[in-house]
């Protein structure tokens, strides 16, 4: 599977547009267990800031950027949750 846009020190999994207009940059995480807090424990500050800058540098060619969120996929096992607004764009 080819990994989405990439920018310097980042990377988006997906970037969908919701059905309102807002863009939506998503990170897929998954976890085979939830030990050690599964795969949403994985979103750490650190990785919200590297898909943050990968979200600017794909918005830089934007002459008017649309609402954005960040989403996060986590997927521990069997089980998949879409969390939406996982993170916001303040970091």
């Amino acid at each position: 599977m080819a990994a989405g846009p990439r920018a310097r020190g980042g990377e988006v999994d997906l970037i969908v547009r919701d059905r309102d207009g807002t863009l939506v940059f998503v990170e897929v995480r998954v976890r085979r267990t939830r030990g050690h807090g599964g795969a949403a424990a994985s979103i750490t500050a650190a990785k919200q800031q590297r898909v943050r800058l990968a979200a600017r540098h794909f918005l830089q060619s934007a002459a008017s950027p649309p609402p954005c969120r960040f989403d996060v996929v986590v997927i521990d096992g069997d089980d998949l949750e879409w969390i939406h607004a996982a993170f916001t764009d303040d970091g």
